[in-house]
């Protein structure tokens, strides 16, 4: 498994995109030796640079129209839909490349005769992709140990998502499983005792033990396990498993020792400094570059609706310290004058024409990159809440009051991880994804938070 951000990916998952980098990188190399000839192409370093620039612009476009999501990408006709988006883009974008930078050019002919090149790779290189993980090719065995509802999520997991790089070889627990979930897996051993746990494990060839038991005192095979991770075989605990293939804690089933014990939660000085450059250098520049924007935006609200153009509003930061968040008004000035503090609901009637517009494209969020100045939030981190809202919450969800270690930000991992919500169920699995980034938090994993943010905003995919 390759780990990125602090999540675990297959390693034929890395290949995939690799390789399909590679294979656009070729088809316009193919494209230069057939127009260009060979005797100067390979000692032409420009025009390898020329296809290096076209390569990334493809594969930034296919990735901003979700063609390495092989959920929205299931059929051909959505996978050849897409590709012709995502290359239309392209040529977009270099387009105004070359247009600012001319030594950049490469000739019509090669441009034409490369997207037909990548069209035909691309796809033929899907569709084998495809036929891999149908197969179930290059997974892990893994052995489920337990019948806890913390192994159900896994086993659901796992199954549900075709390019998880796993494959459960066996479940063994003493009660709980149906015999219809052994009898729909094909090959899968599943017994009710944990004797020979070590020689199912090397008849199956399995490396992992994923260890997820209801009641661990009295019933857990100490000596077995022990004998199976003398042996080289890897013994997992069930939530840190689950944080591996999710990206994501589930609060219902940690307790307090596994918090306590695993690794991340580091906040160092450097760290800390590093995330507050960046903050600064991503909110300063957003406020100049998007001024006219804003401007826009003021006269579109004042022109529709009576009140205010920005909203104010109390919201509780880091270490419970309370601020007043920033943001430009969406809803009727009198919301809730009648109702008092509610969540906001998909399709809200209290919402006006234009807040809808700019809620969908996260325009209403504008206005907190001065509290991101301020510090009192960070452009990455979890979504501030109301003082009514987090008495309520903290009652009912566990370690919610954990999120308040850090400051709260304009987006964060929950928000690009995890639709719409306005329950309390939402709330909680929004926290599972908030816990997760508060525990392996760093620079880079949250530019890769912006760079999702931005495919959410350019796409029209906010609440």
């Amino acid at each position: 498994m390759l780990r990125i951000f602090r999540k675990y990916y297959p390693i034929r998952n890395a290949l995939f995109v690799f390789g399909e980098g590679i294979f656009i990188f070729v088809a316009v190399i193919l494209a230069c030796r057939f127009l260009l000839g060979a005797d100067t192409l390979l000692f032409q370093i420009n025009i390898v640079l020329k296809a290096l620039l076209i390569t990334v612009t493809c594969q930034v476009c296919l990735y901003y129209n979700d063609l390495y999501d092989l959920k929205v990408t299931d059929t051909l006709t959505e996978l050849g839909i897409r590709l012709l988006q995502a290359l239309g883009a392209a040529a977009i974008l270099l387009a105004v490349v070359y247009f600012i930078f001319p030594g950049f050019i490469i000739s019509e002919g090669i441009f034409i005769i490369s997207i037909a090149n990548v069209i035909i790779l691309i796809v033929s290189w899907r569709i084998g992709y495809t036929q891999v993980l149908r197969l179930g090719l290059f997974n892990q065995n893994i052995i489920i140990l337990g019948s806890s509802d913390l192994a159900i999520e896994i086993a659901d997991e796992i199954q549900d998502k075709r390019d998880s790089g796993y494959t459960i070889a066996s479940i063994i627990a003493r009660k709980g499983w149906s015999k219809q979930t052994c009898s729909i897996n094909v090959g899968m051993i599943c017994q009710d005792t944990y004797d020979n746990i070590c020689e199912i494990s090397e008849q199956l060839k399995v490396r992992k033990i994923v260890v997820a038991l209801k009641e661990k005192r009295g019933g857990f095979p100490i000596k077995e396990l022990l004998r199976c991770r003398v042996k080289g075989i890897d013994i997992l605990d069930g939530s840190t498993f689950y944080e591996m293939l999710t990206g994501k804690l589930n609060v219902n089933q940690i307790d307090p020792s596994w918090l306590i014990f695993s690794k991340g939660f580091k906040k160092t000085s450097i760290n800390n400094l590093l995330k507050r450059l960046v903050d600064l250098t991503i909110s300063l520049a957003l406020l100049v570059v998007l001024m006219p924007l804003v401007v826009l935006t003021a006269i579109a609200i004042k022109i529709e609706s009576k009140g205010t153009v920005f909203f104010f509003q109390e919201r509780v930061g880091q270490n419970r310290k309370t601020y007043m968040v920033h943001k430009f008004r969406s809803m009727r000035s009198d919301a809730e004058k009648s109702t008092g503090p509610v969540w906001a609901k998909e399709n809200d009637d209290r919402i006006t024409k234009v807040g809808r517009f700019i809620r969908k494209t996260r325009i209403d969020e504008i206005p907190q990159l001065w509290n991101v100045l301020k510090g009192e939030m960070s452009f990455v981190g979890p979504r501030p809440e109301r003082e009514h809202f987090v008495r309520e919450l903290e009652e009912i969800i566990p370690y919610y009051n954990e999120r308040f270690s850090v400051k709260p930000g304009l987006t964060g991992w929950a928000q690009v991880s995890y639709g719409y919500g306005a329950t309390v169920e939402d709330a909680l699995e929004k926290l599972n994804y908030d816990l997760f980034y508060i525990k392996n938090m760093s620079v880079l994993m949250d530019i890769m938070i912006v760079a999702r943010t931005v495919k959410i905003v350019l796409f029209g995919m906010g609440r």
